[in-house]
């Protein structure tokens, strides 16, 4: 991967993370979850596209978790979040059972710790 396509990676972090920002605030807690899953894994391929110029694609997404963990700090830091996150993808999109508001909350905070970590490394393909 470039670092255009890891920037592309960024910015569609941020439209999911957007999109669950709204859906938490609609009281959509599951989709809420399900979007910010979406953005971390998105940003985590924002980090190791930069880092290493490879991501994660294939179904397993825990394979995104060993991708960020070669990316140096940053990606250890992120990984740690996205191992938050992965648990709840199949909870909010295939469980009956409905998510806590509270719970939606933590997901999205996970999110935004990615998306910080990814805006940094980004930042840094800027610098010499």
């Amino acid at each position: 991967m470039t670092a255009a396509g890891a920037k592309m990676f960024l910015v569609k972090a941020s439209q999911y993370l957007e999109a669950a920002q709204e859906s938490l605030e609609s009281d959509w807690p599951d989709a809420a979850v399900s979007l910010a899953v979406h953005a971390g894994i998105n940003a985590g391929d924002a980090i190791s596209g930069a880092r290493q110029g490879v991501r994660s694609s294939g179904p397993d997404h825990a394979m995104a978790i060993k991708a960020l963990g070669a990316s140096g700090r940053d990606g250890i830091e992120a990984a740690r979040h996205l191992r938050k996150l992965l648990p709840l993808k199949n909870l909010a999109e295939y469980d009956a059972a409905p998510i806590s508001r509270q719970r939606a909350v933590s997901a999205l905070r996970s999110a935004e710790q990615i998306l910080a970590i990814a805006q940094r490394v980004i930042l840094s393909l800027r610098s010499p």
